[in-house]
């Protein structure tokens, strides 16, 4: 059993023995009249309910596409339990229904299948996974920004490494790059000079150095046309969709509250990191 698989296992096993010890407490569907052989009905909700998890955690993943994972960020996790209490808490008050009517229905009246006995079974464990989702909701968030802010240390690390090891080698020529848009107009510059790429309306504003100082010329482009263009160029990557970014010109990474932006060399700017780019910029880092 993979490590993945038995961290879903725990979560869900967790889960349903939080249900079925407020079950054990309050006793509906008629629970007090079975006596000890109460406690062997729970047990057999806690099967049954562990069993729907998992189904429901298959659904998840082959058919909402929506896997359980730690590395899309918080708001991914977030999402992701929402859409499994949609699916789950209905699936699971469905199959206690079914037990009430086959099994619990022999000494209790009242017991049966019926619209009025799954919404009672329905608001109880809505309930308890509501009580629940909150759990795991913090839960998981903290432990996610605290990943978060440990990745971003060691990725802060291996930037100033990097600069390290261009001050100490022998400066190279680097190459030279001419930006064209839908008009005549052009941009010539060393790819090492250039900063970002900022998409503004029909046009891309190009931010890079020229004698040391910051300068940035516009040109009617778009940027994923500009996207095109330095494609060749693997430390130039898309960070937001409004910005291309020089990973070799950012000085430092912050990640605050689930929200990630690069601090730019020379100009000082804060440029977003959006959740589907996050992960090709934290990889690129690395290889630099």
């Amino acid at each position: 059993m993979n490590k993945r698989l038995q961290q879903i296992l725990k979560v869900r096993v967790a889960s349903t023995f939080f249900i079925v010890l407020a079950l054990a407490v309050f006793k509906p569907f008629g629970l007090e009249v079975w006596q000890w052989k109460a406690y062997v009905h729970l047990l057999n909700i806690f099967v049954i309910g562990v069993f729907v998890c998992l189904l429901s955690d298959v659904v998840m993943k082959y058919i909402v596409r929506m896997p359980m994972s730690n590395e899309k960020g918080v708001d991914y996790i977030i999402r992701r339990n929402l859409y499994f209490q949609l699916i789950n808490t209905p699936l699971v008050a469905l199959a206690i229904c079914i037990y009430r009517h086959f099994v619990l229905n022999s000494r209790v009246e009242g017991n049966q299948l019926s619209w009025s006995n799954y919404f009672e079974t329905l608001v109880i464990i809505a309930f308890c996974c509501f009580a629940i989702g909150l759990y795991w909701r913090f839960k998981y968030r903290s432990k996610f920004l605290a990943m978060e802010l440990e990745e971003t240390k060691l990725l802060n690390e291996q930037l100033q490494t990097n600069t390290l090891k261009q001050d100490t080698i022998e400066a190279q020529p680097s190459s030279t790059i001419v930006l064209r848009g839908t008009t005549s107009d052009s941009i010539t510059l060393q790819v090492s000079d250039l900063l970002y790429v900022e998409a503004v309306g029909n046009y891309v504003k190009v931010y890079h150095l020229l004698d040391g100082k910051v300068r940035n010329d516009m040109l009617r482009a778009t940027s994923k046309q500009m996207e095109d263009d330095l494609r060749d160029y693997p430390m130039i990557v898309r960070c937001h969709r409004a910005f291309l970014v020089n990973l070799q010109q950012v000085e430092q990474i912050i990640s605050k509250s689930g929200a990630v932006q690069l601090l730019i060399k020379h100009c000082h700017e804060y440029l977003p990191v959006s959740r589907n780019n996050v992960l090709q910029v934290k990889e690129t880092i690395k290889k630099l």
